[in-house]
């Protein structure tokens, strides 16, 4: 769904700064953090694994220095709200002395900004409060003025009376935000005060550690995205996410900004299954059971977010979120049962669409795969009914050709990956041997891995449907495919995780490193780029935001070169024409209209970086694009000879829900069919193809 203007810089920033150049004298009370003796071996530890064991030889220098310190920044400031630029312009002496600091141990630089940013932001917490609590504070909504949403591009405030300007309009922001979200004047302002109380706690409780942790993190991240540095807690919280021996809602998280960021959600897993938290979304609250009070958790640390949301089996956590397409006047409360992640929950489907084409009728097979997944537990019994992908979808196979299919569907959407083994021995289902992906290490030895099994399950006309939450593995097996031409790759372009990370242990804590590199057998790195699909599918994704493309410092695509291998079908001589027939088939197509619109609608609000502060004029703003989509979803359903609807809520009730129970979208299944209608073009066309070679 498409709403008003995004918030997303605004709604990441953190909510505390100081009103005066001069630090405070209260702030000089506080306690001045340094380091442990332990954190001067541990970063030195840091770089000997980054230079032995990373895939990206960086060296580190006076350049590197700078890239550290510019990061470091960025992770502290990242709205450009915490420091002046007198600030900044203090930091610029250690830009070519952090790297030779570093090498040394000496961790000055990385404390002494550190606890200058715990004076400046304890001070504007505390002003916060102090004006919040006065009786003589009044905001009036009725002005005509706005705040920008993106500050990336701002400078940093030059005087005291910039900073206050920015922080007049920001906690304005926030009040006319809650005040929207049916929050009295007086209910927003307690709730205010209490987040920034907490976030003062919070503040006085930071120690030495996480000093530690968010300095050598601006360093592992000039590596590359996923290269991370975990402190002993950390490392401990993180082994038990590896492990589930807790309970959750199997979603990934991280911190982006000051705010918790859904990076996907794990296939079956209960957000999943809830089907109303998706990737992108921000979660500002968590409570418990059906009716605990939501607790605000702006300006929390991702594990302790983490920990909130954990719980026993079967209990509820109710979190509130801002939508990815929204603001923080649309946030809404949504529910979860936690649950482990079953396997079987997880294991590929089946089902057969019937498809009208040129008159005649086809069925086609549909194998949805949401993860490749093996048990490797019951592998190592021995037990030889153990659960994998492959096997699996072997056995969906032969039911499907039992039924007669004209052609197979492979669903790949939303398959974020997993095992490596499991999407090789995949694609080993559908050719009769060869290469199927290449792997290669900081030495720049290339590992090739293989299907060597010269038996077939499949050896029929099949299409890959792809989108941009199918990462990792998922991008191995469509690249295999398209690469040897077995099969159309459509949807639309993939994520892009094209990297292999391991966990190396350190004296203290532990860092995950990336130390490897995937490669199609056509030499095309998966990383960055993705599969792109031979036809394209609009995607309700916003790139900028979702994929690896998105991520700052991503490695780049390359190419290494060609493996050999065989191409059943010559793809090249048809692929415009089944273009043309999809654009043909779709440009009048209601749920196709449907979907370009609001990527259209999603595009022009992103050009909008301003936010007004005047209440009539955002609330006009929301009812107008609730409006919109209203009317959009009344043409769709006018098209397609539905009924009418008032309001968009009578639609959980009009669609139809899976064996699950989450709602069947209307665009995602128009995807599934008109993907068939793509395959049975190929059928048609590369039958008179090779009629016509023969």
């Amino acid at each position: 769904m498409i709403h008003t203007r995004p918030l997303r810089r605004l709604l990441t920033t953190s909510l505390a700064l100081s009103l005066l150049i001069a630090l405070p004298a209260s702030a000089l009370t506080n306690p001045v953090l340094q380091p442990d003796p332990i954190h001067k071996q541990t970063i030195t530890d840091i770089v000997t694994s980054l230079n032995q064991g990373h895939y990206n030889n960086i060296a580190l220098n006076d350049t590197l220095s700078g890239k550290v310190l510019d990061q470091y920044l960025e992770s502290l400031d990242p709205s450009k709200a915490f420091f002046y630029q007198s600030d900044i312009d203090e930091f610029q002496q250690y830009r070519t002395q952090i790297d030779d600091e570093i090498r040394s141990g000496d961790l000055t630089a990385a404390y002494s900004i550190f606890n200058r940013y715990q004076q400046r932001s304890q001070d504007r917490l505390e002003k916060l409060v102090s004006t919040l609590e006065s009786p003589d504070y009044q905001v009036d909504f009725s002005i005509d003025e706005s705040i920008e949403t993106d500050r990336e591009e701002s400078q940093w405030p030059a005087d005291e009376a910039q900073m206050n300007e920015f922080w007049r309009k920001r906690l304005k922001s926030a009040l006319l935000g809650l005040k929207i979200a049916d929050k009295s004047i007086d209910e927003a302002k307690e709730l205010l005060i209490k987040r920034y109380k907490s976030q003062l706690n919070r503040a006085t409780q930071t120690n030495n550690e996480d000093v530690f942790q968010n300095f050598a993190n601006a360093l592992t991240k000039q590596f590359d995205p996923h290269t991370q540095y975990f402190s002993p807690r950390l490392s401990e919280n993180f082994n038990i996410n590896m492990s589930l021996s807790l309970e959750g809602i199997g979603a990934v998280l991280q911190s982006e900004n000051e705010n918790t960021k859904v990076v996907r959600l794990v296939p079956a897993g209960p957000a999943d299954k809830a089907g109303q938290l998706k990737p992108a979304d921000l979660i500002v609250g968590v409570g418990q059971g059906e009716d605990g009070e939501i607790e605000d958790v702006v300006g929390w640390r991702l594990d302790e977010v983490v920990d909130l949301i954990r719980g026993p089996k079967d209990s509820v956590v109710r979190l509130n979120i801002i939508p990815a397409d929204g603001d923080d006047t649309h946030q809404k409360i949504i529910k979860i049962t936690r649950n482990k992640v079953k396997l079987e929950e997880q294991a590929a489907q089946s089902k057969i669409i019937e498809i009208d084409h040129q008159g005649k009728p086809y069925k086609l097979g549909v194998i949805s795969i949401p993860a490749f997944y093996i048990d490797f537990a019951a592998l190592q019994r021995g037990d030889p009914n153990y659960k994998s992908t492959t096997r699996d979808t072997a056995k969906l196979i032969n039911e499907l050709k039992a039924e007669g299919i004209d052609g197979l569907i492979v669903d790949l959407r939303n398959n974020g990956g997993g095992s490596l083994r499991e999407a090789n021995e995949l694609v080993g289902l559908f050719i009769s041997r060869g290469p199927t992906v290449q792997i290669r290490d900081p030495l720049n030895r290339v590992n090739i891995q293989a299907d060597l099994d010269p038996r077939v399950a499949y050896n029929g006309p099949m299409a890959v449907l792809v989108n941009r939450l199918s990462a990792s593995a998922s991008e191995i097996f469509a690249g295999a495919i398209q690469d040897y031409q077995r099969g159309l790759i459509v949807g639309s372009q993939t994520f892009g995780k094209g990297t292999v990370q391991t966990l190396a242990p350190l004296h203290h804590g532990q860092i995950k490193l990336t130390h490897a590199k995937f490669y199609r057998i056509s030499g095309e790195s998966t990383q960055h780029k993705g599969v792109v699909p031979d036809v394209s599918l609009p995607t309700m994704y916003d790139m900028d935001l979702i994929g690896e493309s998105a991520l700052d410092g991503a490695l780049p695509w390359d190419t290494v070169p060609e493996i050999p291998h065989q191409r059943y079908i010559d793809f090249s001589t048809i692929l415009p024409v089944l273009n043309r027939r999809h654009h043909e088939r779709t440009q009048f197509n209601p749920d196709f209209l449907f979907m370009d619109a609001q990527i259209k609608r999603m595009h022009e609000n992103k050009q909008d970086k301003q936010i007004s502060l005047n209440e009539a004029t955002i609330k006009a703003e929301r009812n107008d694009s609730e409006q919109w989509l209203l009317d959009q979803e009344n043409k769709r359903r006018a098209a397609k000879q539905l009924p009418t609807i008032n309001e968009l809520s009578d639609l959980d009730d009009l669609l139809e829900k899976d064996s699950q129970g989450r709602t069947i979208s209307p665009e995602q299944e128009a995807l599934l069919t008109e993907t068939g209608n793509v395959l049975l073009d190929m059928i048609e066309l590369t039958d008179k193809y090779i009629a016509i070679k023969n």
